[in-house]
């Protein structure tokens, strides 16, 4: 298992069912029920071939009926509500899509890019964000956002862009990453054909990202 699946695995919740929703080889639905943290387990992926991988990891789970493959599309083929889902390893945007279909009543969610999008999405839909801070794993950085269905939650413009974990109690990580993409952003500016909404949005970011590394730069 790689060091961002144990994060993740590190901060599945208990739950009477749980979905894991493009799942790949399976590892997080094994630590879930192995750890006692389910009594079932859905395991989805999109691809066929791919699910094959999880059942292989999961075949004696299968066999004992706590652990259900489904080869669909989200949350799409699950005949039942899932008590917890979690989604990592996709893209923000495809997230949403998952989320606008149905959403269960925890979400664990992993997003590879476009964070922000799936912040905006969950406050929309009324759910409360009861987690979000950047890790670093296996040399890259993450995000990682915990959600309740109910309940509600506000964020400012920061917070969504950025994530309130982060802002509040920003890790080394998070700023390391921030101090990344500065020099990227800085790169980008000096390029001569970027249009003139692309470097505004991106002058806009980078004085953010500067207000925040700049006030924690004894954390670095």
């Amino acid at each position: 298992m790689t060091e961002r699946l144990k994060v993740i695995c590190s901060a599945i919740p208990k739950a009477r069912l749980f979905a894991d929703v493009g799942c790949d080889h399976g590892y997080c639905a094994q630590f879930a029920l192995e750890k006692g943290l389910c009594a079932r387990a859905y395991i989805t992926d999109v691809s066929a071939e791919c699910l094959k991988k999880a059942e292989t990891l999961l075949r004696e789970e299968i066999r004992a009926g706590r652990c259900v493959p489904v080869c669909c599309n989200g949350l799409n083929g699950i005949p039942e509500r899932p008590d917890c889902v979690l989604i990592a390893g996709m893209g923000g945007e495809e997230i949403v899509k998952i989320l606008s279909v149905s959403m269960p009543d925890t979400l664990l969610l992993q997003p590879m890019k476009n964070a922000e999008k799936v912040r905006a999405h969950l406050l929309s839909r009324g759910c409360e964000i009861t987690s979000d801070y950047t890790f670093s794993a296996d040399g890259k950085y993450y995000d990682l956002i915990a959600a309740k269905a109910s309940g509600g939650d506000t964020y400012s413009d920061w917070e969504v862009a950025f994530g309130r974990d982060n802002l509040k109690n920003p890790s080394s990580a998070f700023l390391s990453r921030l101090r990344a993409e500065e020099k990227k952003i800085r790169a980008y500016l000096e390029a001569p054909a970027l249009s003139r909404e692309s470097r505004e949005e991106l002058r806009e970011r980078l004085y953010r990202m500067e207000t925040i590394t700049d006030a924690f730069d004894d954390c670095l």
